[in-house]
């Protein structure tokens, strides 16, 4: 895997344990269930491993943990309408949103509302907008808990799919 530049398009594949995060030809960071059943995702880039769960009583709440470590990197708060707050070890806070029905889009903001990408799952496509203000490290596991999320919003209608027929 090669390190995240925000020069060139990212797009990204998925598959039934997860997704692969591309830049152009070059696959730079994988997301993956370890187990079929697993509540636990290894996020992958560039030598650098995370474990993303969810917890709470309802399943509202996740966090993010270095994999060698164990340390928790950030927490990340479900709120009504599609909106969650994912919040660092060291203060700094993002917003995540879904909008659309048909074909989501997911976008990440920082805490003043300013875009730092928008995730199009028809597209298969992250655009890139103000990342001046997100260190090199913290884009790519932004990306990564984004398509999580999205995972976790493609079963959970999957779900109620399967309850109503």
């Amino acid at each position: 895997m090669i390190p995240l530049s925000t020069a060139v398009p990212l797009t990204f594949t998925s598959n039934l344990r997860g997704f692969e995060l591309k830049q152009g030809d070059q696959m730079v960071a994988t997301l993956n269930r370890p187990r079929i059943w697993s509540s636990e995702f290894i996020a992958a880039m560039a030598g650098q491993d995370w474990i993303i769960h969810r917890s709470g009583f309802w399943g509202n709440k996740g966090e993010i943990r270095d994999a060698v470590s164990q340390q928790q990197i950030a927490v990340f708060k479900f709120g009504w309408g599609g909106k969650g707050d994912l919040i660092f070890a060291d203060g700094q806070k993002f917003f995540v949103v879904t909008r659309g029905c048909w074909h989501p889009v997911w976008t990440v903001t920082t805490e003043l509302g300013e875009p730092v990408f928008q995730l199009h799952t028809r597209e298969k496509s992250v655009e890139l907008h103000n990342v001046a203000g997100v260190s090199e490290s913290r884009l790519p596991i932004l990306v990564l808990f984004t398509l999580y999320r999205v995972r976790q919003a493609e079963e959970a209608a999957a779900v109620a799919a399967a309850a109503a027929s």
